[in-house]
């Protein structure tokens, strides 16, 4: 089965954005093999926002050549013909990904789908690149909600830029 893995940067305050959905703070360290990374994917599940944000980069921005899955009530299929559309039934849409084959699949941006999916029992890791910066206020990493279930810290690194990565796995929800 695939994993359901949130791959984030996060200021050390914890905003995975600033107010205004800004991310010109997270620092770009060539310690991070890109290629790599996206490799581990063919997917990739967003909402809304983080998608608009993605269209704004243009046409060759990050998920360039993948499957793309957005999560919301109000984009039309119609008007994405390139993308998956999820208006409704999102925790059983994100399963039924989760079941086919393929490699891992990226939940890219948005605290508010990661508590959602998190809620569900759907994330399998979380993957935290911590910034080294203190925004003040923003989007957090994760909205209020239900408690998560522990985590269990799986590898850490500190890059020489001052960016910590963090892993953590979630164990099988009941």
């Amino acid at each position: 089965m695939r994993r359901l893995r949130y791959s984030v940067a996060m200021s050390l305050d914890g905003y995975i954005a600033g107010p205004d959905g800004e991310y010109d703070w997270i620092t770009m360290d060539p310690a991070i093999d890109f290629a790599a990374l996206f490799s581990q994917f063919d997917l990739f599940v967003m909402g809304r926002k983080t998608f608009e944000a993605l269209l704004a980069q243009g046409p060759n921005g990050p998920t360039s050549g993948m499957k793309v899955v957005v999560i919301s009530r109000t984009l039309q299929p119609a008007d994405h013909p390139g993308v998956t559309i999820v208006g409704s039934g999102v925790a059983e849409a994100v399963a039924a990904l989760k079941a086919e084959p393929g490699k891992d699949i990226w939940l890219f941006g948005g605290g508010g789908l990661f508590r959602s999916l998190l809620d569900a029992g759907l994330v399998d890791t979380v993957e935290v690149a911590v910034m080294p910066v203190l925004l003040g206020g923003g989007i957090p990493m994760l909205p209020a909600g239900q408690r998560s279930p522990r985590l269990r810290l799986t590898s850490s690194d500190t890059l020489p830029s001052g960016i910590v990565m963090l892993t953590y796995t979630i164990p099988a929800h009941p």
